[in-house]
């Protein structure tokens, strides 16, 4: 394209999800609905961690850890996604859309970063129970916790700032709810060769390598069960796990079937309803299964409601 005639974008319009406008408000109310109901359970979360001290393990560190960023995490792109079907034309800046990107997929590898190392901590307290005191106690949890943080939003930074230096001439219409890689690489009039292999061999790094991580741990985890000579202690031991493996493999199977493939075989209309699945209905599982498959979780709970209607009654009686 000539330089002279080449208009310079400055801002995107979100085109959603397409169809009739009676779905709209349907869609609207079932991902609010579904955004405040992960929302209110993953504050819901830290909020135990934090109030009960029998939950001050690193298991439930990284659990707290995990719940803070899901809130994060669906912050960055539902708002826009309940904006689409609200309306057909929903705007957003060139640098608000690069930032959107930046921020989601850095929370994204934390996320994968940190799902690696609750498995790693699983593999220690159920492969050497013994040691476990030594190999993650407090200091080791926190640097690993942070260490996924960093490690995230490291891992994305580059390929961001590449983006962040695409030249965007039109059409400025993204076939997404949000900002993500792939259609934004389809509006740029620059070269964008590099940029796409850099971003794919980023993401499938981050991603197959915390994927791996995490199977090696749950390999090691179902050979320690299986040679468990007693069923119960099978079964109890197998189950202090199952409740992480299950937020796993929904998480790694979407992300994987939507990252870790050739730049060229994306598909808008699949891409957006599998965004769907890690955007949106991934963060409200972890709170629900960490709450309904665990008993500790459940058990701190019940005490904080016992606590606060015992204090809810004593301030009833004194008026």
């Amino acid at each position: 394209m000539d330089g002279a005639n080449r208009t310079t974008v400055t801002e995107f319009i979100l085109l959603g999800f397409p169809g009739s406008p009676s779905l709209r408000l349907p869609l609207f109310v079932t991902f609010l609905s579904v955004y405040l109901l992960s929302f209110t359970g993953n504050t819901l979360i830290i909020f135990i961690v934090l109030m009960d001290s029998t939950l001050q393990t690193p298991m439930y560190i990284f659990l707290g850890n995990l719940s803070f960023l899901e809130i994060w995490y669906t912050t960055a792109t539902v708002p826009k996604l309940l904006a689409t079907c609200l309306s057909r034309v929903v705007a957003i800046s060139v640098p608000g859309c690069i930032a959107q990107l930046y921020f989601f997929f850095s929370m994204g590898a934390t996320e994968c970063i940190l799902l690696a190392a609750m498995a790693y901590d699983r593999y220690v307290a159920i492969c050497s129970p013994l040691r476990y005191s030594l190999l993650m106690n407090g200091q080791i949890c926190l640097k690993l916790s942070a260490g996924s943080w960093v490690g995230g939003f490291f891992a994305t930074l580059l390929p961001t700032i590449l983006i962040s230096h695409l030249n965007f001439c039109g059409p400025q219409k993204i076939n997404h709810f949000f900002c993500d890689s792939d259609p934004i690489f389809k509006l740029s009039c620059s070269d964008t060769f590099f940029v796409e292999a850099l971003s794919y061999t980023c993401s499938s790094a981050v991603i197959l390598s915390s994927f791996l991580l995490t199977l090696s741990s749950y390999g090691s985890i179902v050979a320690t069960v299986v040679r468990l000579s007693s069923r119960e202690a099978r079964k109890k031991t197998f189950s202090t796990c199952a409740s992480h493996l299950t937020v796993v493999t929904i998480y790694y199977g979407t992300i994987i079937f939507a990252y870790v493939r050739p730049p060229a075989k994306y598909n808008f209309t699949i891409g957006k309803v599998v965004s769907v699945f890690y955007c949106v209905l991934t963060p409200l599982v972890n709170p629900l299964v960490y709450t309904l498959r665990n008993q500790e979780v459940k058990k701190a709970f019940r005490k904080f409601l016992v606590r606060k209607a015992f204090f809810f009654t004593r301030v009833i009686e004194k008026f």
